[in-house]
């Protein structure tokens, strides 16, 4: 059937194409199965021009559960075949060219000429995939690459592993979508027409679905069908049984049966001839498939009661004798035939694949699809305790803390029964992990000494004490963390090195951050040097959480050019190697590092993105610190405030860390001081304040709220505080020194905290500047707080407010425009800035020129010379 009423389509397409030269752009084209959308892009590039750009698809398999980067595998086994003519058929179980050197080396291969990519039927798309498209997609502008991408929009619900990548898509300016819309009764009438079927009956029945259509149109000699499946059917009416029972084989294979299977499963050619006679399969890069997933579902469906489980049965035994590793695949057919045995040890394989390929989520599902054929929990007790042990380190990783709970304690009780020791240690010591990031210090520590306990002379005792020590070093006793290490040091178990054990690793990171914390220059290096370490080992987590201990330590110690630098090697580490956990963590950070730099947009954004997507409670309590003071500042909404503030405080209290518990009596003073009235909360102060004062690197938090409760008239005893201990901005404020102060906070570059030890001061144009500062930065409830507070100090002459199109605002750049402007600082020019932020020339022009507007300016040099002043250099 040819291509009706679809030349709008078929022009955004082509036109996409013929632009890529200019740039990269992304087409998705969405609608029901059978509504058109692989018809569509074949028009419009066919299978394999002769020029012009190149074309790769990807296909994503309707798998139980789906094959770690898929369609990945299969565009760059496309590429691979391009690159060498003639070559053989896609082994089961990837392409010729492995996927699994990251996104750069993906976007290297794809983009180093003009290309058209296709991923098709993306409503089955895996969650590593989407990372790697995502990678792409947002550094498209400058690359030569159409992305066109395929999917079933009505299937896409909430959680769907696709939605990161269409919200990327939608922020694009260059991105464009199609919707395939239903065929109207004239185009129906012409697809029908000779055949003597009435249209517009045709059209009732099948709502205009293109696919359905043309199955009616291929039988007009057939009575009106009343469903696909028969009208899918009428195709086969011709074959025998042996034939039709081979058609419903290659039915079976959801991602196409490989030439290799056939003389296995006893298909020759004159039956395919006569099965292709059917006009339902075709000849594809992977074997022989259907040209429609509604086919293959149909004639799949008339194998009957129990038919499809032999099936699948026969393809499996064909597959294993072929020697297939493509895991996922087998796992589809073991468990389709109901083999409890083969599916548990197929779908633990691929889980094993899909973690070795940070494929995490893929990988849980993998684990419980095993789990759930492991039988009866009285068997198999070792074998389940270990694949719960190993689900509930998955579901941490991408940040499941309550389901890695429940996996975990039900492994811990599987040891417990079995009389393992060493085993429940290490339960206990997993567990300890997952409480502490869902912020339940008191459990996570209960747990910890457990396994201290438990693993008293076994291989895991290093570990446990590795996981007591972090804990202790979290709560800045670092007293208690050193008589961990110092204890293991002497253990007869004790690693040799941190280059031989990654419990050694564990203990020399605390070790450093520990040394950091109290000052020490030297902790910064052996930080470093232990991430390197580990992620030489792949042991990932471990590598990253370095980098968040070392960020988190430069932020609080308000280091902010090197916790930048940190942030911003390590978050695209956490990207690409798939740990949404620390991915939550140090985004987090770098909201608060925003904030203390005076980037409110910037801060809210990263603030927003981590709670939008449910992100662990450990990793939520500074981003909602973030949001509550961002709101608190600008708009003054007192209910969204609570909300945040109230959350972060339950749970720093949950944590038991000072640092948090100072943070966030800081941030509920500071709503006392913009709104009036009491809070309770601030009574417990001069006891948080106490219990931290004997603590080491806590001078800025203890300073913060000190100031924070002199200026709501609630200040506490210096001495009895420890105000020898608070960092020297405060110390001045407290002193009255607050010119000096704000000096101090200038030189930092927090203009935000200078502001307001100005309008404190007696300095009577220091405060005025102060005042209008703070509407330049876009803070107008603060402001207006400020204008009360001069009046109520009898000052006159205050300016008008001024308008907001009036204002030079670096508060309002957004994370891309913070990254355009320190560029700029820098003297890049559009080509540079394009190059190194993989945007077009064009692109890097709008961001330029939205920068220099929000920020008041005429020139990229005056960038330049008050980069300082903007907190961008």
């Amino acid at each position: 059937m040819g291509l009706f009423e679809r030349e709008p389509e078929l022009a955004t397409l082509r036109d996409g194409a013929r632009r890529i030269e200019e740039g990269g752009r992304v087409v998705t084209v969405t609608g029901d199965a059978g509504a058109g959308k692989t018809s569509l892009i074949r028009a419009a590039f066919g299978s394999a021009p002769a020029s012009g750009p190149r074309l790769l698809r990807g296909l994503c398999d309707p798998l139980t559960t789906p094959r770690p980067l898929g369609p990945i595998a299969d565009a760059l086994g496309e590429l691979d075949a391009i690159s060498r003519p003639g070559g053989s058929n896609v082994a089961p179980g990837g392409g010729a060219t492995s996927p699994l050197d990251g996104e750069g080396a993906f976007v290297a291969a794809v983009a180093d000429r003009a290309t058209v990519l296709v991923i098709e039927d993306a409503q089955w798309i895996d969650a590593a995939s989407v990372e790697m498209l995502r990678y792409l997609v947002r550094r498209i502008d400058a690359l030569p690459v159409l992305l066109i991408v395929s999917y079933r929009d009505t299937v896409i619900g909430v959680g769907h592993p696709l939605l990161p990548l269409l919200g990327d898509v939608a922020r694009l300016e260059t991105a464009s979508s199609i919707t395939m819309q239903p065929l109207s009764v004239a185009s129906v009438a012409a697809v029908l027409a000779g055949t003597g079927v009435d249209p517009g009956r045709a059209h009732e029945l099948t709502g205009g679905n293109p696919f359905y259509v043309g199955e009616i149109a291929r039988h007009p000699d057939q009575r009106l069908p009343s469903t696909i499946r028969d009208a899918v059917l009428a195709s086969t009416t011709a074959l025998d049984g042996d034939d039709l029972e081979t058609l419903q084989l290659i039915a079976s294979a959801p991602d196409a049966l490989d030439d290799r299977l056939l003389p296995g499963l006893g298909i020759g050619l004159p039956q395919l001839r006569r099965l292709e006679a059917t006009g339902l399969i075709v000849r594809a890069r992977r074997g022989i498939a259907f040209r429609h997933e509604l086919a293959r579902l149909a004639v799949l469906d008339s194998a009957g009661p129990g038919g499809a489980s032999l099936l699948h049965r026969r393809l499996l035994t064909a597959l294993e004798a072929l020697g297939s590793n493509d895991y996922a695949v087998l796992t589809h057919h073991a468990e389709a035939a109901g083999d409890d045995a083969r599916t548990r040890r197929y779908a633990a394989l691929a889980a094993d694949v899909a973690t070795r390929t940070g494929s995490h989520s893929e990988a849980v599902a993998f684990l419980e699809l095993a789990l759930a054929h492991l039988g009866d929990e009285r068997t198999h007790r070792r074998e389940r305790a270990e694949m719960l042990e190993l689900l509930s380190t998955e579901q941490y990783m991408v940040s499941r803390l309550p389901e890695s709970i429940a996996s975990i304690d039900a492994a811990l009780r599987l040891r417990e029964q079995l009389g393992d020791r060493e085993g429940a240690a290490a339960a206990h010591d997993r567990r300890a992990v997952v409480e502490y990031y869902s912020a339940r210090r008191a459990a996570a520590e209960h747990h910890a000494e457990l396994a201290v306990a438990a693993s008293d002379g076994t291989p895991n005792g290093p570990s446990a004490r590795a996981t007591l020590a972090y804990l202790a070093y979290r709560r800045h006793d670092l007293a208690a963390a050193r008589a961990i290490l110092l204890e293991a040091e002497h253990d007869d178990d004790a690693p040799a090195g941190p280059h031989d054990d990654p419990a050694a690793i564990r203990f020399a990171i605390t070790e450093a951050a520990a040394a950091l914390v109290e000052g020490e220059p030297s902790g910064r290096p052996r930080l470093l040097l232990r991430a390197a370490q580990a992620l030489d080992r792949s042991l990932d987590e471990v590598g990253t959480t370095a980098f968040s201990n070392l960020a988190a330590i430069d932020i609080e110690s308000r280091r902010f050019r090197e916790a930048e630098a940190v942030l911003a090697r390590s978050i695209p580490l956490t990207v690409e190697r798939d740990i949404p956990i620390c991915y939550q963590w140090q985004t987090g950070m770098r909201a608060r590092l925003h904030l203390l730099r005076g980037h409110w947009a910037a801060s809210a954004e990263d603030a927003s993105n981590i709670l939008d997507e449910g992100s662990a409670p450990l990793a939520s309590v500074w981003p909602n610190l973030v949001l509550g003071l961002v709101e608190l500042r600008t708009s003054g909404d007192d209910a969204t405030v609570s909300e945040h503030l109230d959350t972060a405080w339950e749970l720093a209290l949950e944590l038991g860390e000072s640092l948090m518990i100072l943070g966030a009596l800081a941030a509920i003073a500071e709503r006392r001081w913009m709104s009036g009235g009491a809070d309770a909360r601030l009574d417990e102060a001069p006891a948080h304040l106490g219990a931290a004062a004997s603590l080491p690197g806590m001078q800025w938090a203890i300073g913060e709220l000190m100031v924070w409760l002199a200026r709501v008239g609630r200040a506490v005893d210096a001495d009895a505080s420890g105000l020898a201990r608070i960092a020297e901005p405060h110390r001045l404020e407290l002193a009255g020194r607050h010119a000096e102060a704000a000096a101090a906070w200038f030189a930092l570059g927090s203009p935000f905290e200078a502001s307001l030890a100005e309008l404190h001061g007696t300095d009577r144009e220091a405060a005025i500047g102060a005042l209008i500062r703070l509407e330049e930065m876009g803070l107008d409830a603060s402001a207006a707080r400020a204008r009360t507070l001069l009046a109520d100090r009898g000052i006159e002459g205050l300016p008008a407010q001024r308008r907001a199109s009036t204002r030079s605002n670096p508060s309002g750049l957004t994370n891309r425009q913070l990254d355009v402007a320190r560029l700029v600082a820098k003297g890049l020019t559009n080509a540079e800035l394009a190059t190194s932020l993989y945007i077009s020339p064009k692109t890097a022009d709008h961001h330029v020129s939205a920068i220099l507007a929000k920020l008041g300016l005429s020139s990229r040099r005056e960038i330049a010379r008050r980069a300082a002043e903007f907190g961008i250099d």
